[in-house]
């Protein structure tokens, strides 16, 4: 089957609200998007009218015969929409739909690897209802335009306990198929087992988002998990959640002055937060020269310290260079700790002599590293440069703006 997404991008541009989140089908206001249309599990006859329909505008659909035998071993495979003025309960009829396979990990093994039919899958790949699926592929949607809202609502039934944490898949064989996909958070390209599909969209979820993101951006509020991990600040609070570790380490345990710690050069800088749980617990500071990242203020709090946080947000700071397209970082590494930079292999630089400040003595360290394959430069897609600092990944709000097209410009037309 093939998924028909129409003017989604646009409607979807509209009406998402950006929270602190990291994927878009997490931002989602629901109630506000579906409010004119309703998502229900449709009876057979509805399925074939709706199939029917769908029939005349997209090529490729599975028969009506497969598609019954896949829901009839598990229901939860389609989901009809419908207009909420349109609705009858006592006779609903699907004026669109949404399909999934809920695949076992053979499916999704054969899902990656190109050989699961998807025109007529075999049910022993197949998750039952009451079975919990090792992923969940987007089989089909069909949904004019007055219904697209009704989407992210599908979405939301596969957050019930059965479905939490499952990944999401698609085969976006189109352009308005891809744009689909990436509105609501997926990205191309699926690891699996070592390998890598690069012909599947992907949207992890649960174990999965941690194996795939960045350390930079490994930082997913909400959870109760006591694990360190990092985000890239950016916002004030963020700052301002900085501002407090650093106060508490450098100025209250090591009675750093106030002028000295805040030196004028936190706001050309990028700042990595780091956490215990929900809890900020320590922080890097990264600034950029012409060839050369200078890692900075590294501090944790004190309770924190053997929670090898230190270590989390070096790898990070070090990823996110690589990421940028750096070859070499540079630090002032206070004598007493030098081992510890070693341990990333950083090294002394030779013919250059200890120095003070603040009262404690640096020596010169230096890293040479390996730009990431993917590191950002002059030619990506423009809309890739514009996202969230960390996030080049995922679509941002400037790129969902784009569906809006140009506005005038002229003089007359400002307020």
């Amino acid at each position: 089957m093939t998924a028909h997404p129409l003017a989604l991008a646009r409607v979807m541009s509209e009406v998402s609200r950006p929270k602190n989140e990291h994927h878009t089908l997490s931002e989602l206001e629901c109630g506000r998007i579906g409010r004119r249309t309703v998502v229900f599990m449709p009876t057979g006859a509805a399925v074939g009218g709706a199939l029917a329909r769908a029939g005349r505008q997209i090529r490729g659909l599975a028969s009506a015969g497969v598609v019954h035998r896949v829901v009839t071993h598990n229901p939860d495979s389609l989901w009809g929409i419908a207009s909420r003025q349109s609705y009858d309960a006592a006779a609903p009829e699907a004026e669109g739909f949404v399909a999934f396979l809920m695949l076992k990990d053979e499916g999704v093994r054969r899902l990656a690897d190109g050989t699961l039919n998807r025109s007529n899958p075999d049910l022993s790949l197949l998750a039952a209802q009451n079975e919990r699926p090792a992923g969940i592929y987007t089989w089909a949607i069909f949904a004019p335009a007055a219904l697209v809202g009704a989407i992210p609502l599908v979405y939301e039934k596969l957050s019930t306990p059965l479905y939490t944490g499952v990944s999401l898949y698609a085969w976006a064989a189109t352009p308005d198929g891809k744009r689909f996909a990436e509105t609501l958070g997926f990205t191309l390209g699926c690891p699996l087992e070592g390998d890598f599909a690069s012909h599947l969209h992907y949207y992890p979820r649960g174990n999965a988002l941690d194996a795939i993101r960045p350390l930079y951006d490994s930082y997913h509020g909400g959870r109760d998990s006591i694990r360190p991990s990092v985000t890239i600040a950016r916002t004030f609070e963020d700052l301002m959640r900085i501002v407090s570790i650093r106060s508490a380490v450098y100025m209250a345990e090591q009675d750093c002055p106030y002028e000295e710690e805040y030196d004028g050069n936190d706001l050309s800088a990028t700042h990595l937060l780091g956490y215990i749980g929900n809890e900020p617990a320590g922080c890097l500071r990264i600034r950029y020269f012409g060839n050369f990242a200078k890692f900075e203020r590294l501090a944790v709090r004190h309770e924190f310290r053997t929670s090898k946080l230190s270590f989390r947000l070096v790898r990070a700071g070090i990823d996110l260079c690589r990421k940028k397209g750096y070859r070499r970082i540079y630090g002032h590494a206070r004598k007493d700790l030098v081992r510890f930079w070693q341990i990333f292999g950083f090294r002394v630089i030779p013919d250059r002599d200890e120095f003070h400040f603040s009262d404690v003595a640096y020596i010169e360290m230096a890293l040479d590293i390996v730009p990431n394959s993917e590191a950002l430069r002059v030619g990506d897609d423009p809309y890739v440069l514009i996202r969230p600092e960390g996030r080049w990944d995922q679509p941002g709000i400037l790129e969902r703006s784009s569906t809006r097209g140009v506005r005038s410009m002229a003089k007359e037309n400002r307020s």
